[in-house]
């Protein structure tokens, strides 16, 4: 099997699960417990989203330069500085790691 063929099935399944979304009745969804739980179920998924990407390399654990950016951001995003300021600091905090021999 190429990649490609694996990237169209993906796609494909992708779509479908999107299209099924909107064949599923909408009382389903009107329930303060059930919207306690799409919102806890998007918070879930994007931290994992962000521990993979900080920490993964393969297979494997990796702490490098990511870490105290991301923590970094983190301690601006709580004292509400603006998102362009975060990214910015979380930026030149990974840099200057990097330029000083602290980076994979």
């Amino acid at each position: 099997m190429t990649p490609w063929t694996g990237i169209l099935v993906a796609s494909i399944i992708c779509v479908a699960l999107k299209a099924l979304g909107y064949l599923l009745p909408p009382r389903w969804f009107d329930g303060e417990r059930a919207q306690r739980i799409i919102d806890q179920l998007t918070i879930a998924l994007l931290s994992a989203l962000v521990v993979v990407q900080t920490l993964g390399a393969g297979a494997a654990i990796v702490v490098d330069a990511r870490v105290p950016a991301v923590a970094a951001a983190a301690v601006l995003l709580a004292l509400r500085a603006p998102f362009l300021v975060v990214v910015a600091v979380a930026a030149l905090v990974a840099a200057a790691l990097r330029a000083w021999g602290w980076a994979a």
